[in-house]
């Protein structure tokens, strides 16, 4: 007995294998990338922000200049405004239809193949998308078109001044709504059942339980759901230069699509870098009001 206690003495005092050359080894690619295509083209644009550049010759630096010709630009504050009328649209309709469907799949079915079909839009290119319902949206040759003209003997032209916005908003629900929908129903899964049990012990209907228990309780996942969404509809671009390119007019020039004309059609990667960076602080102060607002970083369920 006293020997092999002895033999598993030195074992059991033996150090645990340090893994940290190997954790490092693993972060060294991540952190690369991270530096290769995030932190210095931030720091770069930043830069650029400041100075007159268009590829052809080096930047010249002016100071606030950019920034102040974006405070006296007013096709830069119509695609605020264009890209304030997409984002109200486009998170008010995806959130509650979102949080509806994903309490539909908790109360009624947990099927895989539902979540699957819900999310099968996602997967689906923003791009493809964007081309699939123009084709289907077509004034003249859509589908959509065809039907309309039957019942009402009119065509509607979705993609006007009128209806751009409010179009190209629905698009990017149908295609996001799953995704979203998906995450709520993560959230909701770490509601106890408990809970709902003891609601209806109590008598509540689905609807109060639904008000008094599952809003509250989802409080921190509905918080990171509006973040995401916040941000990711302040950045909408590809549907709008797939479907309208800014038009008619300026009706549909978001942000996004402004930044990008001004660089890669205008070459004024100066101002554009502007514009961005003011994007960059509009979106930073927003998430911070949000979490704080919503305490997202707390839970109910303590």
């Amino acid at each position: 007995m006293s020997t092999a206690t002895a033999a598993a003495g030195p074992a059991l005092r033996r150090k645990p294998k340090d893994d940290r050359l190997l954790g490092i080894a693993f972060i060294i690619p991540a952190g690369i990338g991270l530096v290769a295509f995030y932190i210095w083209p931030l720091i770069r644009g930043i830069w650029l922000s400041f100075t007159e550049y268009n590829l052809l010759t080096p930047e010249q630096f002016i100071g606030l200049s950019n920034y102040q010709r974006m405070i006296g630009d007013s096709i830069f504050w119509n695609a605020v405004k264009v890209t304030l009328e997409y984002v109200l649209i486009n998170i008010g309709l995806q959130t509650i239809l979102a949080l509806v469907i994903a309490v539909l799949m908790q109360r009624l079915t947990q099927s895989t193949l539902v979540r699957s079909i819900v999310l099968t839009p996602y997967l689906v290119s923003n791009v493809v998308v964007a081309m699939l319902w123009l084709w289907i949206l077509d004034n003249t040759l859509g589908i959509s078109n065809e039907i309309i003209s039957a019942i009402t003997g009119e065509s509607v032209n979705f993609f006007s001044s009128a209806l751009a916005i409010p179009t190209i908003a629905l698009i990017n629900v149908w295609r996001h709504v799953g995704y979203t929908a998906l995450l709520i129903f993560a959230g909701l899964q770490s509601i106890p059942e408990t809970v709902y049990e003891a609601g209806k012990m109590d008598g509540a209907s689905e609807w109060t339980m639904f008000w008094k228990i599952t809003v509250p309780l989802l409080r921190p996942i509905l918080a990171l759901v509006l973040i995401m969404t916040m941000i990711g509809s302040f950045q909408v671009f590809d549907t709008v230069s797939v479907t309208t390119q800014g038009g008619p007019v300026n009706a549909s020039r978001v942000l996004q699509y402004y930044i990008y004309d001004m660089a890669f059609s205008r070459f004024q990667f100066g101002y554009a870098s502007a514009m961005a960076v003011g994007l960059l602080i509009v979106l930073a102060a927003i998430t911070i009001l949000q979490y704080r607002m919503t305490r997202a970083g707390e839970t109910d369920l303590d």
